[in-house]
């Protein structure tokens, strides 16, 4: 059982004990838990310089024009200090606080954004993604969107963690088509646990593989099943340390199911995303029709683990938890495509592709001013 201190934010120490699919009492170290939302990569912006009268102008405004995008909220800074646009969050950071304001925009011509649309400066989460990945690199572990309590070994394929369960996720993912990786669980020690698996860019990194909605774990002490922080019986045994774990997954047209990302504008010679409503976030993705999640341990399948699985882009993901006095609890990566134990049947499945196939992904961007056809321009954003 974790020491208090070392549980993820909003989880309560009695949350630790042994939850249902642990007959013998076997834990992994953290019980079942529901989580209180993703955690979005979240940027603000800065700062109006407005009057006084200004703002008792925005106080009564209480109807937001279905014209206007409106930006996340702020927080108030000294009139001393200046601020910077674009300042970047971490990979799971939260919002402003209280006490904030907002920013209106007025869309670019013939450019329709939804009601109740977020703008947020990109100019520093493309840095930082630009840094993190690029067209003439290999599939990797992220440095940018992993939990800051997690090693990331120098080639980027290995990671490593103490203490309490926390999240490190692939640099691409995939949101349709058949795909495979392996996981080599390379120390656990006397108290190391893992939680292995696939999850989207909303799952929580604060958070064990499969504590939220946006995450599909396979857990190593029973070899059980986890999502939405439940654990069901899936494996006849657990796996360890020296097994290699392999990942599959299938997507039938799942880019027809995947939500909606963010919109990259060019808004007078700087980037923006327009995000969509708190509302429409919250609305469920669709199920893929005929989407499996399969698991398998040095090359025999487990099993059918998770059917019509939400729509959405799916990364490798891995979560470690070993005691803070012990050593870390590592795992390495192996997106293919030399794989040790590539399966020789998927039961009529697609054979997958490997993950290190999946190609880099870029933005697209709406111009300001309108093209042909007084249709706004789309044009590719040059992030190498």
């Amino acid at each position: 059982m974790e020491h208090p201190s070392d549980l993820p934010a909003g989880v309560s120490p009695a949350a630790v004990a042994p939850g249902p699919g642990s007959s013998n009492g076997q834990g992994d170290g953290i019980g079942d838990t529901s989580a209180g939302g993703s955690r979005a990569f979240a940027f603000v912006a800065p700062p109006s310089s407005s009057n006084q009268n200004q703002s008792k102008k925005k106080k009564k405004r209480n109807k937001r024009d279905e014209n206007t995008i409106w930006t996340r909220p702020a927080p108030r800074k000294p009139k001393k200090k200046t601020s910077q646009a674009g300042g970047a969050a971490g990979a799971s950071g939260s919002g402003a606080g209280s006490g904030a304001h907002h920013f209106t925009f007025t869309p670019p011509p013939n450019v329709c954004f939804e009601p109740g649309s977020v703008l947020v400066p990109a100019a520093a989460r493309l840095a930082a993604e630009r840094a993190d990945d690029a067209p003439d690199q290999p599939v990797l572990l992220s440095r940018l969107y992993r939990s800051e309590k997690i090693e990331v070994s120098d080639d980027r394929l290995a990671a490593g963690s103490t203490k309490g369960y926390r999240m490190v996720r692939a640099t691409r993912g995939v949101a349709a088509g058949a795909w495979y990786f392996e996981v080599r669980v390379v120390h656990l020690g006397t108290t190391g646990h893992t939680r292995l698996g696939w999850a989207t860019d909303r799952a929580d990194l604060q958070l064990p593989v499969g504590c939220d909605a946006y995450g599909f774990g396979y857990r190593d002490v029973d070899g059980a099943k986890v999502h939405k922080a439940w654990r069901d019986k899936y494996g006849d045994q657990g796996y360890g340390e020296g097994d290699v774990v392999g990942f599959y997954i299938s997507l039938p047209d799942g880019e027809q199911f995947e939500p909606e990302q963010p919109t990259l504008i060019e808004y007078k010679g700087k980037p923006f995303f327009v995000q969509a409503s708190k509302e429409k976030l919250k609305t469920p993705p669709t199920a893929v029709p005929g989407s499996e999640i399969r698991y398998f341990k040095n090359g025999v399948s487990q099993g059918s683990a998770f059917k019509d699985i939400p729509g959405g882009r799916y990364y490798p993901a891995a979560s470690m938890y070993t005691l803070p006095d012990q050593p870390n609890c590592v795992v390495k990566f192996n997106f293919g495509p030399d794989f040790e134990f590539f399966p020789q049947d998927f039961e009529g499945l697609p054979i997958p592709q490997p993950m290190s196939q999946v190609p880099y992904q870029t933005y697209q961007v709406k111009n300001e001013g309108p093209g042909e056809n007084d249709i706004a321009e789309i044009k590719k954003l040059a992030i190498a």
